[in-house]
């Protein structure tokens, strides 16, 4: 690259690179943006521009530079700082556009992209809209110290039409209650469009004419998933509450099952045939999906070819099929406390591409040459045939790894070693430690909860992880840093658009909150420096590890965190401390995955680059589906420990205060991770007030406190499926005999309901 030419003061040139700054975040209108990631996108935009007025070798003065021209922006009224050091264009309406979240009391948040606070939408200025809507909200004037509220004026775009929920009939009225208590509606349906259903059956409901002012909404049965408290019935309800389908069309089945098992002579010629190397896979022991493969091959004494193996999706899945479209609405599969509901068809993902052993597979393979430090000296990109010689388990590979004998052993302790160190040279560039403990059920036949547990990563999880990140960091510096190359002048070239997995650094506010509020336990972390912030942080969740406190800092932890995206437009990977990242490693169950796939295809045989505008939304949709994918699984995880709980009312639990909240506080059991509420009032002995800056809630006459992170015995209270809710009361003398007390209180009402209804449902009353 050419030295960079000093910025003038003054003039014509100093106007131009403020009309550049200026022109980058009109194009990102809700987004914040600090001045590293102006100098990234001012590289990437007008790489021209940057290579005459930027300090490219210098980062200190690029900095003093693009903060200087930002606080000039900021001093002329065309840009804001929204958060300290983070910079956005000043909106010209006072209308916004975004996706509205309800609450069960039927106030809604329009989210915003910025790290400013979402839009608050009170019950009453909600109009129609439904969880998940795109609306249009006209803002109201902000008063000082208070959050933006606004109204919402217009429902630009339904999240979705399809709803899960129980059947209820009365005389000659039928409505569908949704499950969600996010969608507070009920559905009218005509007695001709039930479908057969039963009161009380567990339905699916489209709505055929939305709510307004003056009619409620209707719709019509479309399927009978079956009886409340039926697994099956409960698992489909969740994947419709959260739009997902529970089967695939019968076009795309039948487009499925043409695809041949066996591959073509002509296939595998064009490909670099691998099926003589040492190849194997270690996945859980109920996988079905395999979509990697490790190889190794010994190449000297010193280094070693390893190969990471993705199956060839793209090769089957090809664009613009029906298939392929119902692949792309779905966007990524979904994991369900028992089952798995995949974005693909089963013939592909657990036989055609999966990468099961003893089979010949198609592979987009990434393979390095690589030394036991875990530098790598060399890496190839390409199409492959692959042959897997064995299936490990996660269990099995950890047995290895702990001095078992097994096959293939010197290769996986090998693997092993080159991942921790790997793994020890990305936290020591900044990476950050989160390992949160997965919960997991023991279910019988009937998928009834049995146990409940938790399940930790381990050596064999983390080798896979190394190698997978590796995979994907090289991919991504391939297309977004070296397939870039220069222009004949020794300009930068822009990079082709590409699809980018990207984590920005944490919110300063939040980070601040959260390091005071781990100081109350003896914790210390750093709110400057990212380095110093990653440093804190691991030591923070090395040290907590085992701990009362340990999930409640962990969840904090997170929250501080950005939200990890896809995107076409490249900041890094804050998290894993990369400064390019994507993901190539899982196409069976994620489309971006796909996505990546074609494009490297696409530029390493000289295609130009592809349509910015098209990927962006392609990336959106998919970061939205994995969002509900993930809420999909936690509402399954939270149904099961409901009814595991259910069997227990009375009981005494140790547990943490794990949220705090207006109307209470949340209590997470120790050992088996079920969490649920002490509501405020159930606090009999004080009247109690929510202290938001303190994350407690604390008595008005007595100042008992109840913060987050202390340690509580409660008695379980009710439990409450259908909801998915579950109610503690403080542990007392007398709260045992409370809930057995209330229990039998319950009995005489259900008794006198069952007198009422059996006397033609008159009761006999006294007059007063």
């Amino acid at each position: 690259m050419a030295k960079n030419k000093k910025h003038k003061a003054n003039g014509s040139n100093e106007q131009e690179l403020y009309s550049a700054l200026t022109a980058i975040l009109v194009k990102h209108p809700t987004r914040a943006f600090n001045h590293k990631q102006v100098s990234k996108l001012l590289l990437q935009n007008y790489p021209e521009l940057a290579s005459q007025y930027l300090f490219l070798d210098d980062k200190e003065k690029n900095r003093q530079l693009i903060l200087k021209a930002l606080d000039q922006l900021t001093s002329s009224g065309d840009v804001e700082e929204v958060d300290t050091g983070r910079y956005r264009i000043v909106p010209v309406e006072e209308f916004v556009v975004g996706e509205i979240q309800m609450t069960s009391t039927g106030a809604g948040y329009v989210m915003n992209e910025n790290h400013e606070q979402d839009i608050l939408i009170s019950q009453y200025n909600t109009a129609s809209a439904l969880d998940g809507d795109t609306v249009r909200v006209l803002l109201f004037a902000r008063k000082s110290g208070r959050r933006q509220e606004g109204e919402v004026v217009e429902v630009i775009k339904r999240s979705r039409s399809l709803f899960a929920g129980t059947l209820k009939v009365q005389h000659k009225y039928s409505y569908v209650i949704p499950d969600s208590t996010r969608v507070n509606l009920h559905i009218q349906v005509p007695f001709g469009k039930m479908k057969e259903a039963r009161p009380g059956d567990k339905v699916v409901v489209n709505i055929t004419q939305w709510p307004d002012d003056v009619n409620e909404a209707e719709g019509e049965i479309v399927e009978i998933l079956g009886r409340p408290g039926d697994n099956n019935a409960e698992m489909h309800a969740i994947l419709v509450e959260y739009g997902f389908p529970t089967h695939f069309p019968k076009s795309v089945e039948n487009q499925a099952e043409l695809i041949p098992y066996e591959i073509p002579e002509k296939e595998i010629a064009k490909r670099r045939d691998l099926r003589t190397t040492t190849t194997f896979t270690i996945d859980p022991v109920d996988a079905k999906d395999f979509d990697d493969a490790l190889s190794i091959n010994k190449i000297n004494d010193d280094v070693y070819e390893v190969g990471v193996h993705i199956a060839d999706v793209s090769y089957y899945l090809k664009p613009e099929t029906e298939m392929d479209e119902e692949a792309f609405s779905r966007a990524t599969s979904v994991y369900l406390v028992d089952r798995v509901v995949p974005m693909l068809p089963e013939k592909l993902s657990n036989h055609v591409c999966s990468l099961r052993p003893n089979e010949d597979k198609l592979c987009y393979s990434v393979v390095f040459k690589i030394d036991e430090s875990g530098y790598v000296h060399d890496t190839w990109y390409g199409r492959t045939v692959i042959h897997s010689d064995r299936r490990f388990t996660y269990e099995e590979a950890q047995e290895v790894i702990e001095g078992a004998d097994a096959e293939l052993s010197d290769e996986i302790l090998l693997l092993d070693r080159i991942a921790k160190k790997l793994r020890a040279e990305r936290f020591k560039k900044g990476a950050i430690s989160f390992e949160r403990e997965e919960v997991k059920f023991k279910l019988d036949e009937n998928g009834i909860p049995l146990g409940v547990y938790t399940k930790e990563n381990k050596d064999s999880n983390k080798l896979i992880e190394e190698f997978m990140l590796l995979a994907n960091r090289s991919v991504a510096e391939f297309i977004g840093k070296k397939h870039a190359g220069k222009t004949r002048s020794d300009m930068p070239q822009k990079p082709p658009v590409f699809v980018y997995r990207i984590h920005d650094s944490p919110v300063p506010d939040k980070l601040k909150t959260f390091s005071g509020f781990a100081g109350r336990f003896g914790y210390k972390v750093s709110v400057s420096g990212d380095k110093d912030i990653a440093r804190s942080l691991n030591k923070l969740l090395k040290d907590v590890r085992g701990k009362a406190e340990q999930n409640v800092l962990e969840q904090l932890a997170i929250r501080t965190m950005a939200k990890a995206v896809y995107t076409t437009e490249n900041i890094g990977h804050y998290g894993l401390a990369f400064e390019y990242y994507t993901h190539f490693t899982s196409p069976i169950r994620r489309y971006p995955d796909v996505l990546v796939h074609r494009l490297l295809d696409h530029y390493m045989h000289g295609g130009k680059s592809v349509s910015q505008k098209e990927y962006e939304q392609m990336c959106q949709h998919s970061t939205n589906m994995e969002i509900k994918a993930s809420e999909a699984e936690r509402a399954s995880i939270k149904y099961k420990q409901v009814e595991y709980l259910q069997s227990k009312k009375g009981e005494v639990f140790d547990g943490i205060i794990s949220g705090v909240t207006e109307w209470g506080f949340y209590v997470e059991l120790a050992g088996n991770k079920c969490e649920g509420m002490v509501r405020m009032r159930d606090l009999v002995n004080d009247y109690y007030n929510f202290d938001e800056k303190s994350y407690a809630i604390v008595g008005h006459r007595t100042g008992t406190t109840y913060r987050l992170g202390d340690e509580v015995k409660v008695v379980l209270k009710q439990t409450n499926l259908e909801k998915r809710q579950i109610d503690f009361i403080l542990y007392t003398t007398g709260s045992i005999e409370s809930v057995s007390s209330r229990d039998k209180h319950d009995s005489w009402k259900g008794r006198k309901k069952s007198d009422k209804k059996s006397s033609g449902g008159k009761s006999k009353r006294k007059k007063r």
